[in-house]
C-alpha cells in the first residue's frame, strides 16, 4: 500500500505517519496545479492520496477530480474541517471520504483502511477467457463479486411510500427463499419496525456503538428476525441517536451485510443525506420512487439529474410510480417525458395499503388479493432470476440487469 499526503501541517503529517506505520510520502508546500506531481512517484501512482484542504479547498477538489480521471485506482481522502459544506462536492469530485484534519490517529487509520479497501476493489480484474465471457452474457441478475445485491429505495421527498415499498420488497424476496435483510436508514424517523409489527431489542445505533457493524458474526446476533424469515435492522427509537451514525458507519455496515446476505434492502430517508449517499455508494440496484403529482415528479427529475452528475446508476435504475390514478391530471407518459426515462412499475392507490400499514402486516405477507399486491409481486420479480434467456417474438428485454421480459 502506497500513501501520499499533501499538507503543510507538521502535526497532521506526524499523525498520518503514525496511522500508516511510516508508509507515507509527504508532498509539502503549496498544492500542485495538476495531479501530475501526485502521480509521478518512484513506485508508480499511489494507492491513496490525502489532500489537506487548508492548501486550498477548490484546488484540492480539482485535484481529486483530476486524480479520478488520470488514476481511477487511486482513492482520494480530503482532510477538511468543513465536511457538511463540501461533502457533496467531494463526492462529485471523486473523493471517497472527508475527514477532519484534527482527527486522532485511530480515526485516520480507519479512514485510510476504508480508502485502501476501495483502492483494492478498483483494481482491474484479469481478463476472462472468451468462453467464460460469452457464457456470462444474459445470465440474469448476478450478485457483485464481493457479495449480495444492495437494493436502496430512494426518493427526494417524504410521503411517497418508501417504507411500504421497501418492506414489501424485502418480505417478497425473503418469502421467495432468498437470504434477505432490511435496513431502516431513515435514522431519525424510520418506521420499519412499526410497518413489520416488530419490537426489536437492538437498533442501528446499538450496532454502530458496539462496533458490530464491521463484524459479520456479531452483527447477525443483533438483527431482528421477522416471521417471514426476513432479517431486519431497525432505526433508533430516538432521533438524537442518529447523530452517532456516520456515512462511514453505513458504508461498512452495508459491505458486511452484502457479504452475508443475497439481498440487502435499504429504506432511506427523503433526499440525499450523508447516510443516503453512503448507501448509494454501495447500492447495486436503486429503486427510484415518486408519487403521481407535480412536486413528486419534479423532485425525482432533480434527483435523477444529481445522480447523473455524480456518475451514479447511469444504466441501472428502476423507477417506481406510486399512487397511480388516471383522475389526477397527469399521465404516465407525461411523467416519463419529464423524468427522461421509463417507469418500470406502477403502484395503484389502494385502501388495502393503509389497512396493511395499520396492522403491521405487509401485503406480500398477508397475501391479500388486491391490484397493489400483484404490482408489488411484479416489483419483486425485477430482482429475481427468470427461467429463460430468450424473449418472446415481438417483446424486448428490460434495460441493464435483464430480469424483466416484456414491454411497458
Amino acid at each position: 500500500m502506497s500513501i501520499l499526503l499533501a499538507s503543510a501541517s507538521a502535526d497532521l503529517t506526524d499523525r498520518v505517519h503514525q496511522a500508516t506505520g511510516g508508509r507515507l510520502v509527504v508532498l509539502s508546500g503549496p498544492a500542485p496545479a495538476d495531479p501530475g506531481p501526485l502521480l509521478e512517484q518512484p513506485g508508480g501512482p499511489p494507492d491513496i492520496v490525502l489532500l489537506d484542504t487548508r492548501l486550498g479547498t477548490e484546488q484540492c477538489l480539482e485535484l481529486a477530480a483530476g486524480l479520478g480521471h488520470q488514476s481511477p485506482g487511486t482513492s482520494v481522502v480530503l482532510l477538511s474541517a468543513d465536511a457538511p459544506r463540501i461533502g457533496l462536492l467531494a463526492l462529485r469530485a471523486g473523493a471517497c471520504d472527508v475527514v477532519h484534519p484534527d482527527a486522532d490517529v485511530a480515526e485516520l487509520t480507519q479512514a485510510i483502511d476504508r480508502a485502501w479497501q476501495l483502492a483494492r476493489a478498483r483494481r482491474p480484474l484479469p481478463a476472462a477467457p472468451a468462453a467464460a465471457a460469452i457464457a456470462a452474457v444474459g445470465a440474469g441478475p448476478a450478485a457483485p463479486a464481493d457479495g449480495g445485491r444492495v437494493i436502496s429505495v430512494l426518493s427526494p421527498k417524504g410521503g411517497v411510500g418508501k417504507t411500504t415499498v421497501a418492506t414489501n420488497l424485502a418480505v417478497g424476496l425473503a418469502r421467495s427463499g432468498h437470504a434477505t435483510v432490511l435496513v431502516d436508514l431513515d435514522v431519525q424517523f424510520g418506521d420499519v419496525a412499526s410497518a413489520l409489527n416488530l419490537s426489536p431489542e437492538y437498533s442501528l445505533s446499538d450496532v454502530v456503538r458496539s462496533g458490530a457493524a464491521r463484524d459479520a458474526m456479531a452483527l447477525k446476533t443483533l438483527l431482528a428476525r421477522h416471521e417471514t424469515g426476513l432479517f431486519v435492522l431497525c432505526a433508533p427509537e430516538s432521533p438524537a441517536a442518529a447523530d452517532d451514525i456516520t456515512g462511514a458507519d453505513v458504508d461498512g455496515l452495508l459491505r458486511v451485510l452484502a457479504s452475508e446476505f443475497s439481498y440487502v434492502v435499504v429504506d432511506t430517508a427523503p433526499g440525499l443525506s450523508e447516510h443516503t449517499l453512503a448507501a448509494a455508494d454501495q447500492t447495486t440496484d436503486p429503486v427510484l420512487l415518486t408519487s403521481m403529482d407535480v412536486p413528486g415528479v419534479r423532485g425525482l427529475r432533480k434527483e435523477l439529474d444529481t445522480l447523473t452528475q455524480l456518475g451514479m446508476f447511469l444504466d441501472a435504475r428502476h423507477v417506481v410510480l406510486n399512487f397511480t390514478d388516471a383522475r389526477g391530471g397527469l399521465s404516465v407518459g407525461d411523467i416519463e417525458a419529464t423524468i427522461g426515462t421509463g417507469v418500470d412499475v406502477r403502484l395503484p392507490r389502494s385502501a388495502a395499503v393503509q389497512a396493511s400499514v395499520n396492522e403491521g402486516v405487509p401485503l406480500l405477507q398477508s397475501g391479500r388479493r388486491d391490484p397493489m399486491t400483484s404490482q408489488l409481486h411484479r416489483l419483486v420479480d425485477l430482482f429475481t432470476p427468470v427461467p429463460t434467456l430468450v424473449a418472446e417474438p415481438g417483446r424486448r428485454r428490460a434495460r441493464h440487469r435483464g430480469v424483466r421480459v416484456g414491454s411497458r
